[in-house]
């Protein structure tokens, strides 16, 4: 008669206690070494031409602007998309909110309303540009994670002081926020897409098919 699984976990962890306790009893504690690359080596414009060329080879859509034109950019956008309703966070920059437009702000939307809009439009609170994603930590701008992911179109503001080379940076800038820590994340690698057996690619499972980028040139930039 075969064992209970319980009764074979605690064989096991009898097993790791006693191969790991020394002479005292105590159980050894091993400092593994952190010699990763904390920090990347690229200056501040190749960094950003490396999370443009990243975003790009998901197939997402990367429009760059300086920060006074980024209202005209967005309005250029929303109307090149052949979209008219468009949902946005509660916390979404007033100037951002094109006229012409038919705007549903998630002031706690239903499911039902968020999948009536044709699109979305958030703020980001970083760029990684080694793997060229996008992060999203749902703040007012950046709105629920449920609305960026059952619109089809996402259109997402990206700062280029935002924008850091590696995923050790991303997790410093999260230490000088430690109130952003416990939030739920959201990690976006271009355009919900995957690929059967057959490597059939088929876009729009996980969340929005299109994802467009307005990369802001602020000063802010390293």
């Amino acid at each position: 008669m075969n064992a209970p699984s319980s009764v074979i976990r605690r064989q096991v962890l009898d097993r790791v206690y006693a191969a790991t306790r020394n002479a005292a009893g105590s159980v050894e504690q091993t400092v593994l070494p952190r010699d990763y690359i904390r920090r990347g080596a690229l200056s501040a414009e190749s960094r950003i031409e490396l999370m443009i060329h990243r975003l790009r080879e998901y197939d997402a859509e990367v429009t760059e602007c300086a920060p006074e034109a980024l209202p005209a950019v967005i309005v250029e956008q929303l109307k090149k998309s052949g979209r008219s309703i468009f949902a946005a966070p509660a916390g979404l920059p007033a100037e951002w909110l094109a006229p012409g437009f038919a705007w549903k702000v998630d002031r706690n939307l239903t499911t039902r309303e968020i999948e009536e809009a044709d699109g979305v439009v958030t703020a980001c609170f970083c760029g990684v540009a080694d793997s060229g994603t996008i992060v999203l930590h749902h703040t007012a701008a950046e709105g629920r994670r449920v609305l960026s992911l059952l619109p089809d179109w996402h259109l997402c503001i990206l700062r280029a002081s935002q924008v850091v080379e590696t995923l050790p940076e991303y997790f410093s800038r999260c230490d000088q926020l430690p109130a952003l820590v416990t939030r739920l994340v959201t990690w976006i690698s271009g355009p919900s897409a995957t690929a059967d057996i057959e490597m059939t690619r088929i876009k729009g499972v996980h969340g929005p098919r299109f994802l467009h980028v307005i990369l802001v040139r602020d000063q802010g930039a390293e």
